[in-house]
């Protein structure tokens, strides 16, 4: 598969790219927008991880590859990126978050509804960890009924991964949500259509980072983990690739189980907004957004102050 790299924001472009050779990716060009990295940073990633080419646009991009990745870290540019390439027919990973605000979650739908090779999201929905533990037969795991997941850094570009963990345990079914406030970090409720619940704590604190953790309680058992980060990005990759390169009739999970953790986020957002009204997934607002170029600016001044 002729794959290209679209933006080099985060450290995940240099971290997948092993992977994605080693699944059979030719890693054939890149092109970077500039939201983080200044001029010729591009240039010198292309030469020190053996990359042929930098596209001068997008545009240039769609014939010469399969597939692309979108790394950027500004969420609200992913669709504009990902149009050119869905159009020609060609395969698309977008890197969490998929999207910040409702339209662009519903724009992606259509375009996975129409016959679109596009998938995104967070690397914890396939965790070894948790997969492991979602393999075992129903009856010695038992049904998970309540769930508690975090995580830290900030509450929606790290904190999907927290919404993430919880959805994926949960499995498809998020009905509402309710912030419940926070000190220290936000913590926030999720309900399921079943009456089913789990709570998340995402965002700053003392220290800045720390570890993946979630907990779960079925009908039968009660588990903890703490999902190891250096085999992630392999598990996510793995689970993807065979949807990405056409060998697969079906997607890794369903549309709308795939956008299940960005609708919660959105709408704890919403519930913040409104001091902790419970909202419906079916009534998030079209208004309530994260703000894509903003993290993007922070992230660069971060990154070079």
């Amino acid at each position: 598969m002729r794959l290209g790299i679209v933006d080099l924001d985060t450290s995940h472009p240099a971290a997948w790219l092993p992977v994605e050779r080693e699944l059979g990716a030719e890693i054939v060009g890149l092109w970077d927008g500039g939201a983080v990295h200044p001029r010729g940073y591009a240039e010198n990633f292309a030469r020190e991880h053996r990359i042929g080419r930098v596209f001068s646009s997008l545009e240039e991009m769609v014939p010469a590859v399969d597939a692309v990745v979108i790394h950027g870290c500004d969420w609200d540019t992913h669709l504009a990126k990902a149009k050119p390439f869905i159009e020609a027919g060609k395969s698309v990973l977008i890197d969490k978050p998929v999207a910040g605000n409702l339209a662009d979650l519903r724009q992606i739908g259509q375009w996975a509804k129409a016959g679109a090779r596009i998938f995104g999201g967070s690397s914890l929905r396939y965790a070894p960890e948790l997969t492991k533990w979602m393999a075992l037969p129903e009856s010695e795991r038992g049904t998970p009924h309540t769930a508690l997941s975090g995580c830290a850094v900030d509450e929606f570009n790290y904190g999907i991964h927290a919404y993430t963990f919880a959805c994926a345990v949960m499995g498809p079914g998020l009905s509402k949500v309710r912030w419940l406030g926070g000190s220290v970090q936000e913590r926030v409720q999720l309900s399921w259509k079943d009456g089913r619940l789990a709570w998340v704590v995402v965002g700053e604190q003392a220290g800045g980072w720390m570890p993946f953790y979630g907990t779960i309680v079925t009908d039968r058992s009660f588990v903890q983990m703490q999902p190891k980060t250096d085999d992630l990005y392999r598990a996510y990759l793995e689970r993807v690739w065979p949807w990405l390169a056409g060998d697969a009739q079906q997607p890794p999970c369903a549309f709308e189980e795939m956008i299940e953790p960005e609708l919660a986020a959105i709408a704890a957002l919403q519930s913040r907004q409104a001091e902790g009204a419970e909202v419906a997934i079916g009534e998030i607002a079209e208004a309530v957004c994260y703000d894509g170029a903003g993290f993007a600016r922070r992230y660069r001044e971060q990154r070079y102050s």
